[in-house]
């Protein structure tokens, strides 16, 4: 089974592949919003240059400033996102959502905005890893012990903590240690 997301409203629609033969065209009619729009079957121009970008993106995610991995869970699959300097705000993907750390789930217990890993730099010039909750309806939990509104927690590598019902590492670099 193969999922094409509605251009207009990111809706998913789910199809059996094995019943078309290469180079067919098809045609889809969101059932969400009624756009229609096609698709052609078959290996995409587009597949070697995203396994460049995304063996790119892999490597350049363990060095500057590490990564959060989702681990799969009954909504979706792992996913590893890379980590900036500065504010990383954290949520459910939606087209749209301003934010810069998103994660395509359909767990609704996630926040489009949820919470922010911060990364700054402590007095030693060692990065420093700062959760904080951005007052979601589920809270943030780190080690099953909730984050208050407006309190930071500093976290390392390997600490685990919990978004609605979405679990989540963190990655940090080896830098300095």
């Amino acid at each position: 089974m193969k999922r094409v997301r509605c251009p207009k409203c990111d809706n998913y629609i789910t199809f059996d592949e094995t019943k078309y033969t290469a180079g067919q065209s098809l045609v889809f009619q969101c059932t969400e919003c009624g756009k229609q729009f096609g698709i052609r079957i078959g290996v995409s121009k587009l597949r070697d240059t995203q396994k460049v970008e995304n063996n790119t993106q892999s490597t350049d995610c363990e060095s500057p400033y590490g990564t959060i991995t989702v681990i799969e869970n009954v909504f979706h699959y792992k996913q590893v996102l890379p980590l900036q300097m500065g504010d990383n705000v954290i949520g459910r993907y939606q087209k749209g959502n301003p934010i810069n750390t998103p994660f395509e789930t359909v767990d609704p217990s996630v926040d489009l905005n949820h919470c922010t890993l911060n990364i700054s730099r402590d007095k030693q010039g060692r990065l420093k890893y700062t959760l904080r909750d951005n007052n979601s309806n589920t809270g943030t939990f780190v080690d099953n012990v909730e984050i208050p509104p407006r309190e930071r927690r500093v976290i390392e590598d390997g600490t685990l903590f919990t978004i609605g019902a979405t679990s989540i590492i963190l990655k940090t670099t080896n830098e300095e240690e």
